[in-house]
């Protein structure tokens, strides 16, 4: 696979247009205590960076009020669109669930914990003219340690199975264009599905770039990433993909 790793100093200078349209995804599992501040910011995003938006949350399962709020959310404003999984069924389905949503000719997918500066967005623009994935890396990332090395073991792995032309693969910053994710066949219901976009995408001849976004810790909820039967799960989906895609 092959891609344009493009450093912020080679960016055209200047203001790039706006997107035509953006879907902004936002998966959430018990984010109550983040789910407003994240549904605002991605409306402020929209706005500035797109002729057109609509922010797609996806409640996969929440135990907490996370669902009644977006609700609220969207019955006051027409841009904003709930898509409820009645059970938790992974971060992978959340986001699949998402791009299934999405009308607009671009997607941006992130998280909802508020860990992402989404007006970074207009960074993107000027890549979007000529690419069709731009794929954010988290210039410092504010996790903890072991949750760091955690995250470098991971992309080292992948990257050696698949060849994978990011250095932060499972950076929830990702612009791709709508078009390229149309009917395909995304299988991961885990956060292995950050892994089989790349690799599908690029695969399709989708023209890749990266670029640097600024992280910030979370201050409320919690993260799940390192739970055993998350980690299992995404062990056992990087095999079957590998076997999928026919990788030795």
């Amino acid at each position: 696979m092959s891609a344009t790793l493009v450093p912020p100093s080679a960016l055209p200078a200047g203001d790039a247009p706006a997107l035509a349209g953006v879907s902004i995804v936002l998966p959430c599992h018990d984010e109550e205590a983040n789910v407003v501040a994240a549904v605002h910011a991605a409306s402020h995003a929209g706005h500035a960076n797109a002729l057109a938006h609509e922010v797609i949350v996806v409640d996969d399962g929440s135990g907490d009020a996370t669902r009644s709020i977006a609700l609220a959310l969207a019955a006051a404003d027409p841009a904003v669109r709930v898509v409820v999984h009645p059970v938790n069924r992974g971060y992978g389905s959340a986001l699949r669930s998402g791009i299934a949503a999405a009308r607009q000719p671009w997607v941006l997918l992130t998280d909802a914990d508020l860990q992402f500066d989404l007006d970074e967005l207009a960074e993107f623009l000027p890549l979007a003219a000529d690419h069709d994935i731009v794929v954010g890396y988290r210039i410092e990332r504010r996790d903890p340690r072991r949750r760091v090395l955690a995250a470098r073991a991971w992309n080292r792995l992948v990257d050696a199975v698949f060849r994978i032309p990011v250095r932060d693969v499972d950076c929830a910053f990702k612009l791709i264009r709508r078009e390229l994710l149309e009917d395909l066949q995304l299988e991961a219901s885990g956060a292995m599905i950050s892994t089989e976009l790349i690799v599908r995408c690029v695969a399709r001849g989708g023209r890749l770039a990266e670029l640097g976004v600024h992280h910030h810790p979370r201050t409320a909820g919690r993260q799940s990433g390192n739970a055993p039967r998350v980690v299992a799960r995404a062990f056992r989906e990087l095999f079957v993909l590998r076997r999928r895609l026919g990788h030795a």
